[in-house]
């Protein structure tokens, strides 16, 4: 769980020379439930913001997201990172953990939370998108930046 709430700001943050600098905001915790789930990890995920943003904005800024895997256009890298479902019942393991071949991220039910800001769950395949496909899309994006050569 710490894993969970410390990652995403890794990604938020930004390289200081080789050192990741985590981002220090959005505060948000998360709670992993370790359930028999073939191939599927779901978050329920809680969040606050410095400067609260509308839920328009957050939608928004989950549809435009792309980060250097996009950008570069990488052969494992999905072409929408984020999927958000409007369905109340959504994500689910079986129906959705396959996205753009198991490398997109599920969001569903964001909804305001009465003592964070938000709450939100979220589902990703934890061999395709985890382990081995994260170090193959890890692999392709060192190659692309070249240090490899």
């Amino acid at each position: 769980e710490e894993k969970s709430e410390q990652e995403p700001l890794k990604l938020w943050g930004h390289i200081e020379g080789d050192k990741i600098v985590s981002a220090t905001s959005p505060r948000f915790t998360a709670q992993c439930l370790r359930v028999p789930v073939s191939d599927g990890h779901m978050g329920a995920v809680f969040v606050r913001f410095e400067n609260k943003p509308s839920k328009e904005e957050i939608l928004q800024a989950w549809k435009e997201f792309h980060g250097p895997a996009q950008d570069l256009n990488l052969p494992s890298a999905p072409k929408q990172f984020l999927h958000y479902f409007e369905e109340n019942d959504r994500p689910q393991p079986k129906l959705d953990r396959m996205l753009e071949n198991g490398m997109a991220v599920s969001i569903g039910r964001l909804r305001e939370d009465n003592q964070y800001d938000y709450k939100f769950v979220c589902l990703s395949h934890n061999t395709l998108r985890g382990a081995a496909g994260g170090a193959v899309l890890l692999a392709e994006l060192l190659a692309a930046k070249g240090y490899f050569d």
